[in-house]
């Protein structure tokens, strides 16, 4: 089987290796962690980058192991970060913790061996204050850890950098050390931004006795005009489903630049370069058809994510509320798909004699009533799959598709339904 450091360095995902002898070292079956900080709810695009390299550690045959930062959550990670995040409560972070496990369960359910998924509060718990300050913060050294970047950047700040936060990297770096030696982890992989930590925690399992340890990080996922990922003008792109929709997920990735489409299919799915190659070379082709890469993009990501149901989901939806699909879009079918886009309810008073560019507003496909007008003049706005052309336009219950449901279009992307309450018109 192929060096799983080949195969990740084919596919972009290598930034930085702590030593040249992790390729060797990884020429037989180790354990190898990502961690994850509960800061909300759901992971989001981002983090997609750690779970993927997880997975091609598994089927390189090595144990990929997650790390829920039920304890690292409860100070906040400074790496990367301008100023201190909000702290969370208790119970906030357990049930952010227990949301994000839910979501690991459910994309390991059909792996086998599964990866190991353990959260870190259950041995930082043991630990009484006193104890870890004697034990672990005394192998730690002051000059190296505020000449970590992440530290420096923040000391230079107006804001600077609480007492918190500067003991984040001796919290994972003691993670390192305890999945070395109660679980055999040998290797820790995460973002750029994580190479502060991941070198204190190598530096700290030598001097409390451990055998070598790796670290590898891998590129942020960036777009390339140096823009982060996982960002829309509508917030985080999340993982869970019940945060954003396979629908919406899915759309996101079929609106990705073609600059960065490559890349994206290269570091998200496991397409074989070779196809990943022919698709790049069929993109420079005068025939090419516009964005087939981003749509084998998007169906392949969200089949990681969300199975192979949210790919289907995702796909009727696109096709049943395409703009000019009139024949196909029905009350019936709207009903059948609203779990699956951006809707919500409002009073039928709200919306019959209502002007269509108000409610474009309110539902937020739109800022203002002037960017509606000029959606509108451009082409760009659609009620029910049907162009407005007049920004006067009001809307009457014969818009109502069986009485109960308007859908608004902001361009062939952006979709708002709009299910009525207190309906009193005959459908």
């Amino acid at each position: 089987m192929k060096n799983v450091i080949d195969c990740l360095e084919e596919r972009g995902f290598i930034d930085q290796m702590t030593s040249p002898d992790l390729r060797e070292h990884l020429s037989n079956p180790r354990k190898a962690y990502v961690g994850f900080d509960p800061t909300a709810d759901s992971l989001h695009l981002g983090n997609l980058v750690g779970i993927v390299a997880l997975e091609w550690m598994r089927k390189c045959g090595h144990t990929p192991v997650v790390v829920l930062g039920g304890a690292t959550g409860r100070i906040g990670d400074p790496s990367g970060k301008s100023s201190e995040r909000p702290l969370l409560d208790e119970a906030a972070l357990e049930s952010n913790v227990r949301s994000i496990g839910a979501f690991f369960e459910h994309l390991f359910q059909d792996l086998d061996p599964k990866p190991v998924v353990v959260n870190n509060n259950d041995w930082f718990r043991e630990f009484t204050l006193i104890e870890f300050l004697r034990d672990v913060g005394k192998l730690f050294r002051v000059g190296p850890m505020i000449a970590k970047e992440s530290v420096k950047a923040r000391l230079h700040s107006e804001e600077g950098m609480s007492f918190t936060e500067f003991t984040y990297q001796i919290l994972q770096g003691y993670d390192f050390s305890h999945l070395h030696k109660k679980h055999g982890v040998s290797l820790q992989m995460g973002g750029s931004d994580q190479w502060g930590n991941i070198t204190a925690g190598i530096e700290y399992n030598r001097k409390s006795g451990g055998e070598t340890v790796y670290g590898l990080t891998f590129p942020l996922l960036v777009r390339s005009d140096g823009k982060k990922f996982g960002k829309s003008e509508e917030g985080a792109i999340w993982l869970s489903k019940d945060k954003l929709s396979p629908y919406q997920f899915y759309q996101y990735l079929i609106r990705v630049p073609d600059a960065d489409v490559i890349r994206l299919l290269s570091m998200l799915t496991f397409l074989e370069m070779d196809e990943i190659r022919s698709i790049e070379k069929q993109m420079q082709k005068p025939d090419y058809a516009a964005n087939s890469a981003q749509k084998k993009l998007a169906e392949e990501v969200t089949r990681f994510v969300h199975g192979e149901e949210g790919v289907q989901a995702a796909l009727k939806v696109t096709a049943g509320i395409a703009p000019g699909g009139q024949a196909k879009l029905s009350g019936e079918v709207l009903q059948e798909l609203i779990k699956d886009m951006p809707h919500g309810e409002m009073d039928m008073n709200e919306i019959v004699g209502a002007k269509a560019v108000d409610l474009f507003v309110k539902t937020k496909l739109a800022a203002s009533k002037s960017e509606v007008v000029r959606l509108i003049k451009n082409g760009g706005a659609y009620l029910n799959n049907e162009r407005v052309t007049d920004p006067t336009y009001e809307i009457s219950s014969k818009d109502l598709l069986e009485g109960t449901y308007l859908m608004l279009s902001a361009g062939k992307k952006k979709k708002f339904l709009i299910s009525c309450v207190n309906n009193y018109f005959e459908k």
